[in-house]
């Protein structure tokens, strides 16, 4: 009986496949492949994610290898470390440009070659200012994140977009992670006795193999994004309405398109029809976009005031304040690569559940704790050097110089580098400065370690990656050409400074109060988006629209 009775049941499927026929079937199929299209689209852009983040991270492990060289003080690392996102200033000024007039895919194919041409130059940049010169050029590049939020927000489904904008979130952590695992294989064979390192040379041309690193990567992106179509919104805002049409029929069903069209329409007619640059930024000024320009203004601020980028940027640097010393700093840095992958991925698969408001106003709160927890650690520590300590010194010439401050404990890393200063001299003190206070260090390296990793944590749950979400969101398509690159150049502007001034603010603040201003900075962007922020989660662009100009 019971055969039978499968039998009888498998015959009945049989039927019922039979019954839906050849051209229900292959709807299946067909709607299965407009998910997979998306998702490839999509996948394809936010790879300039892992390139930023590659880029981004790789010159960490280069600080003093091109401080050595090319003898920096604070203010030259920090315009070396900070030219791409000096660059990216003025990209930005052409990104809207660019993306209305020559459209999203031949904007991103632009960068992906600019990052190619960066990369190379770097690795082989002769001199400090051609290294400088090299990044800047790199910089040009970083307006990718925008375009790439841009693009993926106009050809993703509205129950879609929030995870489909945020994997170039999770692409940038991954080239984060990326970057901070090859800087230190690097360092790992510099230390090693194999043949092929001095073949290479590995140990010689260290910080130029780290920099090189991105050439193969970049050329990948480069190749991929010639399999992209162009954005319906773009094809719609160029009057190219019937292959806007054949784009959209390649993302979602059929029966949806003409809706999308419509839809798409309607967000080109909201305010004027001159779709100048002058005519689109007088409107992102206007009464109408007042709750927008607010929103967009604060967390383009508040993003890049947590000091994000001077973690991310210096992190063997910021390591070594806790004493650790640069081997084991480049490791750690490797957590926050780790940290970072996971937390995004986290925010990632919860951004459309829990929505964009309360990851970002709980977020933010999680970062203030996080800093506080990194200020109470390193304003706590002391620094003493022993006799003992200046005994096991090797690597500086004529140690006995510091025994004018054996025994003396000093309450902050400020002051210990000042005195370091006035006895071995400014050249001396910088480049043994790791070392040193490894030695000298008494601070809880475990509290700060997790109050940074909190952070990190922290940041790419929340305002870094839902940033990007929202602005994908909030404007609507007669002006999102302009307002997205006009709001990532503020966010570019905040992040420039952070990163030229953090060595000066390490020299002049010390970590602990350095750490202390992005809190309170991070605060106040907290009580202005704790008012105004709405919730976006599950509206189509048209419906925020509606909801921004009734609150």
């Amino acid at each position: 009986m019971k055969n039978d009775e499968q039998i009888n049941i498998k015959q009945a499927s049989q039927v019922v496949i039979l019954k839906l026929g050849e051209e229900a079937y292959l709807n299946i199929l067909k709607m299965s492949s407009y998910k997979k299209n998306a998702f490839t689209y999509a996948t394809i852009v936010a790879v300039g994610g892992f390139i930023f983040g590659l880029d981004a991270a790789l010159i960490s492990g280069t600080v003093n290898f091109i401080t050595e060289e090319f003898s920096l003080n604070p203010l030259q690392l920090g315009f070396v470390v900070g030219a791409p996102s000096i660059g990216v200033l003025l990209a930005l000024f052409f990104a809207g440009s660019a993306c209305n007039y020559l459209g999203r895919k031949k904007t991103l194919q632009i960068i992906a070659a600019l990052y190619l041409v960066s990369a190379v130059s770097s690795a082989l940049a002769p001199s400090y200012w051609a290294l400088v010169a090299a990044r800047f050029l790199g910089g040009l590049a970083f307006s990718s994140i925008s375009v790439a939020s841009m693009y993926i927000g106009e050809i993703a489904p509205p129950k879609w977009r929030g995870k489909l904008v945020s994997m170039t979130q999770i692409n940038i952590v991954l080239g984060l992670s990326a970057a901070y695992f090859i800087n230190y294989l690097i360092i790992q064979f510099t230390n090693s006795d194999a043949a092929w390192v001095d073949d290479l040379g590995l140990r010689e041309n260290t910080w130029r193999w780290m920099l090189g690193s991105e050439i193969l990567p970049a050329l990948i992106w480069l190749t991929l994004l010639y399999f992209i179509p162009r954005s319906p919104s773009w094809l719609m805002f160029n009057g190219k309405s019937e292959e806007a049409k054949n784009t959209l029929r390649k993302i979602i069903p059929e029966d949806e398109v003409i809706l999308n069209i419509q839809e798409m329409q309607k967000s080109m007619d909201i305010g004027e029809q001159d779709h100048s640059i002058v005519s689109q930024l007088k409107q992102i000024f206007s009464k109408p976009m007042r709750v927008t320009f607010i929103i967009a203004t604060t967390i383009a601020i508040a993003q890049q005031s947590t000091g994000i980028n001077a973690i991310l940027f210096y992190a063997p640097t910021v390591f070594e304040q806790i004493g650790g010393g640069s081997d084991a700093a480049f490791m750690q840095s490797i957590w926050i690569g780790l940290t970072s992958v996971v937390f995004t991925i986290l925010g990632l698969l919860l951004v459309d559940k829990l929505g964009r408001r309360p990851l970002i106003i709980w977020g933010m709160v999680w970062i203030i704790l996080s800093l506080g927890l990194c200020f109470y650690g390193f304003n706590s520590a002391r620094y003493t050097i022993n006799n003992n300590a200046i005994v096991e010194l090797n690597e500086i010439n004529n140690p006995e110089r510091l025994n004018a401050i054996v025994g003396v404990e000093y309450d902050s890393d400020i002051s210990f580098k000042k005195a370091l200063e006035e006895t071995l001299g400014e050249v001396d003190a910088r480049n043994h400065e790791s070392v040193l206070i490894q030695k000298a260090a008494k601070i809880n390296a475990i509290l700060i370690l997790i109050g940074i990793l909190s952070f990190i944590a922290a940041f790419h749950f929340s305002v870094g990656p839902v940033m990007w979400v929202l602005f994908s969101e909030i404007f609507p398509i007669s002006i999102r050409g302009i307002a997205i690159p006009f709001f990532t150049l503020l966010t570019s502007i905040v992040s420039s400074m952070v990163q030229v001034f953090f060595p000066k603010q390490l020299a002049t603040f010390g970590i602990s109060n350095t750490l202390l201003f992005y809190a309170i900075t991070v605060a106040v962007g907290l009580v202005i988006l704790y008012k105004y922020l709405i919730e976006t989660k599950g509206l189509t662009i048209e419906e925020i629209q509606l909801k921004l100009q009734n609150k």
